[in-house]
This record gives structure tokens, C-alpha cells and sequence, in this order.
């Protein structure tokens, strides 16, 4: 009988500590903005806005991005694009995310790219203005792009 208080003691201490765990488990990491918008010129593929939208998880974090400026050229399968993006560190140099994530897209569709994954420190502040885009299609069509002007609101910042 007291091998099982002793079972049932123990049992109960560390749920305890299993709920005090989840109580005091650091948040997830956030980045500011969540979007933002940023004219791009993509030369002869067209140009015009773009959102970009950002997620974060711990270091790693994620970059979509939608335009209707540049639209697909031909019928693209999920995921069968290959994209870049790199963005420009405040400081100097440059954080790139890379991916094949993009939904199936007929001709004529808005172009819809990622989520594109990268790593991000704590403070780091990215801006798409100054850095590229490159989206590659069938293996020999690629659309780059470069931001116009900086993104609204702002730069991204990473927790």
C-alpha cells in the first residue's frame, strides 16, 4: 500500500511540474510587421505591388509573397517554383529565404510564392528594398525582381 501513495505522490509532483512547465514556456516568437506592402519592378515580366507576409518561429522564420503586378506566364503545379529572396539586414548584409512552397496556378493567375524559409536572429530587421527576388519556373524561365522603393510600414523585426 505505501509503494503506491508513494507511486501516486510522485505521479502528482510531476504533473505539477508538467503544468508549471507550460505556465512559464516562453511565448512564441513574433516579428513586426506580420505584412507589408513594397512596389517591385520585374522588368519585362511587369511590376507593381507586392505583399510580403512574415511568421516566426524561435530562429526560423518564414516570407509569402503575392502579387497580381506579375502574373504566371503558362499552368505551374504546387509547388514546382523555385524562389529566392533575399533581404537586406539593417547594419549591412543580407538574409535570404529560399523554397519550391507555391500553390498551382493557371495562366494568367497572380503570382503567389512561399512560404520561403530563412533564419532570423533576435533584432534583426529586414527590407526587401535594396535586395531580390528571383522566382524560376520549368527550370530556365526566371522573373527577378527588385523593390522600387522601401516596404510599408516598414522593415520586418524579428523577436
Amino acid at each position: 500500500m505505501r509503494g503506491k501513495r508513494i507511486g501516486l505522490g510522485l505521479s502528482l509532483a510531476a504533473g505539477t511540474l508538467a503544468v508549471c512547465g507550460l505556465a512559464f514556456a516562453p511565448a512564441a516568437a513574433a516579428v513586426a510587421p506580420g505584412s507589408a506592402t513594397v512596389d517591385a519592378d520585374c522588368g519585362s515580366w511587369g511590376g507593381g505591388a507586392a505583399t510580403l507576409t512574415a511568421t516566426q518561429n524561435g530562429t526560423s522564420a518564414t516570407l509569402t509573397i503575392n502579387t497580381s503586378a506579375v502574373t504566371a506566364p503558362l499552368s505551374i503545379g504546387k509547388d514546382s517554383l523555385v524562389s529566392e529572396l533575399k533581404m537586406v539586414k539593417e547594419g549591412g548584409g543580407t538574409t535570404v529565404f529560399k523554397g519550391t512552397k507555391n500553390p498551382a496556378m493557371s495562366t494568367g493567375d497572380a503570382l503567389e510564392v512561399g512560404p520561403l524559409t530563412g533564419t532570423v536572429a533576435p533584432g534583426d530587421s529586414l527590407e526587401a528594398f535594396g535586395g531580390t527576388l528571383k522566382v524560376t519556373a520549368f527550370g530556365f524561365i526566371t522573373i527577378t525582381c527588385t523593390a522600387t522603393g522601401p516596404q510599408s510600414p516598414g522593415p520586418f523585426v524579428f523577436d
